[in-house]
């Protein structure tokens, strides 16, 4: 408990210096604010009303705190482009995001792991030479570069990387959480079922971006639980287990991989919420309406309002996942939390 309570307390820190960067955002562009949400042109009215609209008179200290509780009630303004609330537009597009991020994470996973286990059974070997050799030169290509090969092998017309194909999902309703935690809590959790239960109806429209965001992927997780998996293999208790007789296979799986896994689960989640900004480019290409594409959108359209909320949605997203990440890191290996809520 005292663990969990010191990472809180950090996690609260962090999340407030997010925030306060993210607003920071239009007071340190050059030019007036008021002038430059009125596209740089706006009439006198315009410019007025905006400044009356975000209190741009008041002390910067006071505009932050008000600006934080319309925040944290999921009051992030308003679009420029259609008047669309920015809450709004982020829970309509990112449920798109986390299916591409799944459905690249699995893949990811689903071959890398295998390889390791490959690897780490016959370090040196023939298939370990030659999976690494692949993976590190499949790691060379830019994913906006894989995009565009896949696309010519797998064309659009067979409805695979193709957007029209995609199955729409519920928007979350990130509106106003703190209204209402307990039903805030609920919806969310009952929309779960029906997110995951899109992700089959989506496979085809998802595959080609996910692999492309995968295959950068593959070769980080092959070479380092390959790594780990082989300093495991090396422990004393290992040696114990192949002196008592145990099968190969079950000393890997069941001695030496969950050890070996806690580097593993630290970098799945880093790139989790690194790649969440790392879709703008894919989404763009394969036109899929996601937070990608929506920050894209608002960048080209001057949109500042919009790209203001988008950073801090992805912000404030790769904050949570390296904190529930320490968290598992910390529960896989009792030493960590034990040795850090001593000290």
């Amino acid at each position: 408990m005292r663990f969990f309570v010191r990472k809180l307390a950090q996690l609260v820190v962090v999340l407030l210096l997010v925030t306060f960067f993210s607003y920071l955002m239009l007071e340190l562009l050059p030019g007036d604010t008021a002038e430059r949400l009125c596209a740089g042109g706006g009439t006198e009215e315009c410019v007025a009303q905006k400044r009356a609209e975000l209190n741009l008179d008041d002390p910067l200290p006071v505009r932050y705190v008000r600006w934080l509780g319309g925040a944290v009630t999921g009051d992030l303004g308003s679009s420029a482009r259609n008047a669309q609330p920015v809450t709004d537009a982020l829970g309509e597009r990112m449920p798109v995001t986390l299916s591409l991020l799944l459905y690249s994470q699995f893949i990811a996973l689903i071959i890398a792991v295998p390889l390791a286990f490959a690897a780490a059974r016959r370090a040196g070997g023939a298939l370990d030479r030659g999976s690494s050799a692949t993976l590190f030169m499949l790691l060379a290509v830019p994913n906006f570069v894989m995009a565009m090969l896949l696309i010519w092998i797998f064309p659009v017309t067979l409805n695979i990387g193709n957007a029209s194909g995609y199955t729409p999902v519920t928007p979350l309703d990130i509106t106003n959480p703190f209204a209402n935690p307990i039903t805030f809590v609920t919806d969310l959790i009952s929309s779960i079922p029906q997110f995951i239960g899109s992700l089959p109806a989506n496979f085809f429209s998802l595959l080609i971006p996910a692999v492309c965001l995968a295959v950068a992927e593959m070769a980080v997780y092959m070479r380092l639980l390959r790594t780990d998996l082989i300093a495991t293999l090396q422990e004393d208790y290992i040696a114990m287990a192949r002196a008592k007789g145990m099968p190969p296979r079950r000393v890997l799986l069941g001695h030496a991989f969950k050890p070996s896994t806690f580097s593993l689960i630290t970098i799945i989640g880093l790139n989790f919420g690194r790649l969440i900004g790392g879709t703008i480019i894919l989404e763009v290409i394969f036109g899929l309406n996601g937070l990608g594409g929506y920050t894209y959108a608002a960048i080209q359209g001057q949109d500042y309002i919009a790209v203001q909320g988008a950073v801090l949605l992805i912000a404030i997203f790769y904050v949570m996942i390296n904190f529930i990440v320490d968290l598992l890191y910390a529960a896989l290996d009792p030493r960590i939390r034990h040795a850090r809520a001593i000290a």
